[in-house]
């Protein structure tokens, strides 16, 4: 599929270690980040514990700790993503929180103080508010810095939460299979349990990056399929819910740097990733195809020849 980097959403110590032995053993064929796991039922402390000790046995470019990873709701399908407002039809229903304000705050301010990122999985528009009032609450704690925390999914958003991304440097971390679609899945209980009301600031990537978000794209496998290409066609192709909503579609260039330049950025290695540039890391794909050239809806079609990581041929067709 013509990866050379991937952003784990899960970690442990004993995954690190793992990853480190397969690295070790020449059997890593990609880069790695972990991040450290910060569950429900665990404490700040734990956090203050575990995760710089997995920093240090970091190996700097291979496998790398540097960020903690938090799931603060659920998902739409079974409505336990958290809502501002109920669920469509479902009186009394705004899903299932997995954090108090006051736990997110708490180990966001933590994790911030000890220099990690900080990546929450919050799908419903009232786990975004959650994730964004924990990442203004480090900031007031700790004082601003280049952070560049950031925000799984974001399904659903309230406007007014838009113009925070740009206002707290928060990333927007989306993922476009995720989208109801032809690439994807149909998607119409899902979009019943919102209303229609509440469509327009559904995958809301167009609007969230005109508001100066910074976005990158990622699967989320093994929920959505692994190949970039699939989703790059996706947010290329992308049709409003009904007519007169917000265009959402990206550009190709956005879709292809939210892909490789700017997910270099998100993880602060635009300085030799992410770009075909000299004295860069040697992490090239070639396809067998022109992208620019190949019609928007015939871009899954493209295939990957060669895969270079680290200077090292990983696949060849």
């Amino acid at each position: 599929h013509g990866i050379t980097s991937i952003h784990n959403m899960d970690g442990n110590p004993y995954q690190l270690e793992l990853l480190r032995e397969l690295d070790d053993a020449g059997e890593l064929g990609c880069r790695i980040r972990v991040p450290f796991h910060m569950k429900n039922d665990m404490t700040p402390a734990d956090l203050e514990a575990i995760a710089p000790a997995m920093r240090a046995r970091s190996r700097p470019d291979r496998v790398v700790c540097d960020f903690v990873k938090i799931f603060v709701d659920g998902v739409l399908d079974s409505t336990t993503a958290f809502m501002l407002a109920d669920y469509e039809g479902q009186p009394g229903n705004r899903g299932l929180p997995l954090f108090t304000q006051e736990q997110i705050d708490a180990a966001v301010i933590v994790a911030d103080r000890l220099g990690f990122q900080v990546a929450v999985h919050s799908i419903g528009d009232a786990g975004v508010r959650r994730t964004l009032d924990a990442y203004a609450a480090a900031r007031r704690a700790n004082g601003p810095r280049d952070s560049r925390h950031r925000v799984e999914h974001i399904e659903v958003i309230d406007p007014t939460d838009i113009p925070r991304f740009k206002e707290l440097g928060a990333v927007a971390s989306m993922q476009p299979l995720h989208a109801p679609g032809p690439l994807s899945y149909p998607g119409h209980e899902m979009m019943a349990l919102l209303g229609e009301h509440r469509e327009p600031w559904t995958f809301a990537w167009r609007t969230l990056r005109e508001a100066g978000a910074r976005l990158c794209f990622a699967s989320d496998w093994p929920v959505s399929p692994v190949d970039p290409l699939l989703s790059i066609q996706a947010a290329v192709t992308r049709k409003p819910f009904r007519p007169g909503q917000p265009e959402q579609a990206q550009t190709l260039d956005q879709a292809l740097a939210s892909y490789t330049r700017d997910n270099a950025w998100v993880e602060f290695t635009e300085d030799r990733k992410g770009m075909l540039k000299k004295g860069y890391l040697a992490d090239l794909v070639l396809l067998d195809g022109d992208i620019e050239a190949t019609p928007q809806e015939a871009i899954r079609e493209l295939k990957v020849r060669t895969t270079i990581c680290d200077g090292k041929v990983t696949y060849a067709q």
